[in-house]
């Protein structure tokens, strides 16, 4: 299903080797042609020192064992560039690689300029070579050792602008390296300086909090609490706001977080108004399912979307990650939206209903009437449902909801503390901005 592919509308925010793990994954679903995702993977490697992997696609390609002479003189190019870079950064490095000297270091980077160019004749032109070694490193597809540089290189660095450069390129490594903990320190580490930084323009700001949320995409959806923690980013007021703006389609992936999530949060009520706002900017069948059951109570809508919810998910790069068992493969993200788009569907149908034809029910959950009836069976068993089956008329009675006093006032309680940091933050930047008198 390419047409909701949002590889073309993600990979202009992304690094270029970011978009290989994308394209990599639409060739094995065969979204594409084999040949047309050859052909981009040749394309962005073309701006890339990863001249050995450029080589082996064209081979692969046009079926043939030659390769253009300019690739081979570029290899030539890249691997002399390489050796040049290793031995101005030699000095800095062979010292990094001294236990006993890199002991020698303190928190304070002046004195360590200081301690470098006394001791080790080590000065600004050795640090500027380190980050030129490590970004050429990652560039030719060396993440590891081009993380281990950008770190050493950032304890050194007393450039602000150079070392959130170096930060961009430490975490790019570590989401390649798929060291998803380390990459998660590090994009919190990056969206902390994103926040407190002055930008000369707010634009750049905002353009960096999207690529920022882009590249969070790859952690969110691999880390442990990654799901949580999406909601906690990207429902954050100015991130919200950016998406809103500038990149509607980030809207899926919320979503998804807030359909698998099992702890549902207050602000789920909050995102379903944006979901209604944004309908004419962007949608798709996750964002529409939503539309369907919280919106406008379209049941019959609600379970053709579910259908089309699912292949959106296994052709999507992220939401899509297959999980080994044995001699199978599933998608556990799928069974999971699956079952809460499921519930979803039958809450808000119950606060319509009282009594409820179990065959109508299950055919709006796409369940046949053993699977419907055994599912049902366990949402009131696992005390998830106020209700009891009368089987002599195969309908379910919905016991009367009374809301709990005591939740209401901890759920408004929730909500004014939310609106009042809001409101102190508006003060407070708008106290910043003005010039002092």
């Amino acid at each position: 299903m390419a047409t909701y592919d949002l590889t073309p509308r993600i990979g202009p925010s992304l690094d270029r080797h970011l978009v290989f793990p994308l394209l990599e994954f639409l060739q094995e679903r065969q979204l594409y042609p084999d040949e047309q995702i050859l052909k981009a993977k040749i394309e962005l490697l073309n701006k890339t020192n990863m001249v050995d992997y450029a080589m082996d696609i064209h081979k692969s390609l046009y079926h043939t064992d030659d390769v253009p002479q300019d690739m081979v003189e570029r290899r030539v190019e890249v691997v002399a560039r390489l050796k040049a870079l290793e031995d101005a950064a030699a000095p800095l490095v062979t010292f990094l690689q001294n236990p006993n000297a890199v002991q020698e270091l303190r928190a304070d980077k002046q004195y360590n300029l200081q301690m470098l160019n006394d001791r080790y004749q080590i000065g600004p032109d050795q640090i500027e070579a380190l980050y030129q070694y490590a970004k050429f490193q990652f560039e030719c597809g060396n993440y590891s050792g081009a993380a281990d540089y950008l770190y050493q290189y950032r304890a050194l660095c007393t450039n602000s602008e150079r070392s959130l450069s170096a930060l961009w390129g430490k975490l790019a490594a570590e989401i390649l390296m798929q060291n998803w903990d380390i990459a998660l320190e590090e994009l919190n580490r990056l969206k902390e300086i994103i926040d407190s930084k002055s930008f000369s323009s707010p634009l750049n700001q905002v353009q960096s909090r999207i690529w920022l949320m882009h590249w969070s995409l790859f952690i969110f959806f691999n880390h442990d609490n990654g799901r949580t923690q999406i909601i906690d980013l990207f429902n954050q007021d100015k991130y919200l706001n950016a998406i809103q703006t500038s990149a509607p389609h980030l809207l899926r992936y919320l979503a998804t977080a807030f359909i698998v999530n099992k702890r549902r949060r207050p602000q789920f009520k909050e995102f379903i108004k944006v979901i209604q706002q944004d309908q004419c900017s962007y949608k798709d069948p996750i964002t529409e399912f939503l539309a369907c059951v919280y919106v406008n109570y379209e049941f019959d809508g609600a379970q053709k979307k579910m259908k089309e919810c699912e292949e959106v998910i296994l052709n999507d790069p992220f939401l899509g990650k297959r999980v080994e068992e044995g001699n199978f493969s599933t998608v556990l993200l799928k069974d999971e939206f699956l079952e809460n788009a499921r519930l979803f569907i039958f809450e808000t149908y119950c606060r319509i209903h009282q009594r409820i034809d179990m065959g109508v029910l299950f055919e709006k959950l796409n369940l046949n009437y053993e699977e419907g009836e055994r599912w049902i069976v366990n949402l009131i068993r696992n005390s998830k449902l106020d209700a009891k089956i009368d089987s002599e008329t195969g309908t379910v009675i919905m016991e009367p909801n009374r809301p709990n006093v005591y939740e209401q006032l901890i759920d408004y309680t929730k909500a004014l503390q939310g609106r009042t940091y809001k409101l102190v933050g508006q003060l407070l930047e708008h106290a910043q901005a003005q010039p002092a008198r």
